[in-house]
């Protein structure tokens, strides 16, 4: 969790603030998150929530965090390395159509403006995932070509398999196009194979 201070909290008041803040984002945007939006919706007091957060900034990272740890989770090995690569993408062009990802957006947003959110989303949620991504791609990297690629070749790799998701959905604002996952996919699997990405 992120900027945690104050008494041990419960888990139910934890996860209405979570929801809460998660649930005013995709109504109102951004802006419209305040505290005490969040307070009233979840039935808690505004002191409450200062106990446990420093910001709504903080919150919605951990609203991400939560969200983001099974709905980005990588799922490799039931079957061939080309499939397991479509299936993340997949699933990570759908996470952006939920809530969660709405949050991430956001996020990614408010990054470009306040130094000390992109700061605690760089450190905090991306670095993290970001690792997640090296180990779930380098695992269908091993099955792929045989054998461990270096870290700096995965991530790499892990720039190009994302890169164009986030470009269609972040820069153009639109879907991801149902071609691009395969030949993602595809691209991927041949540089690897190639030994091109070192």
């Amino acid at each position: 969790m992120t900027s945690r201070t104050g008494p041990r909290r419960s888990e139910s008041a934890r996860l209405a603030v979570l929801n809460a803040a998660d649930d005013i984002l995709v109504e109102r945007g951004f802006a419209g998150v305040t505290i005490e939006a969040i307070a009233a919706r979840a039935g808690v007091a505004k002191q409450t929530i200062y106990r446990w957060w420093k910001s709504k900034v903080d919150i919605l990272l951990d609203t991400l965090a939560d969200d983001a740890l099974e709905a980005l989770e990588w799922k490799t090995g039931a079957a061939t390395p080309e499939e397991d690569l479509r299936n993340h993408l997949h699933q990570v062009a759908e996470f952006f159509q939920e809530p969660a990802g709405q949050v991430l957006q956001a996020l990614l947003g408010q990054a470009q403006l306040d130094k000390e959110a992109a700061r605690k989303f760089r450190e905090g949620f991306l670095q993290e995932q970001h690792e997640r991504d090296l180990a779930g791609l380098g695992e269908i990297l091993r099955r792929h070509v045989g054998h461990e690629m270096g870290e700096q070749a995965t991530a790499y790799l892990v720039d190009l398999l994302m890169g164009p998701l986030y470009y269609q959905i972040l820069v153009f604002g639109r879907p991801v196009e149902k071609d691009l996952i395969p030949i993602t996919a595809r691209l991927v699997l041949d540089v690897a194979a190639q030994g091109q990405a070192g």
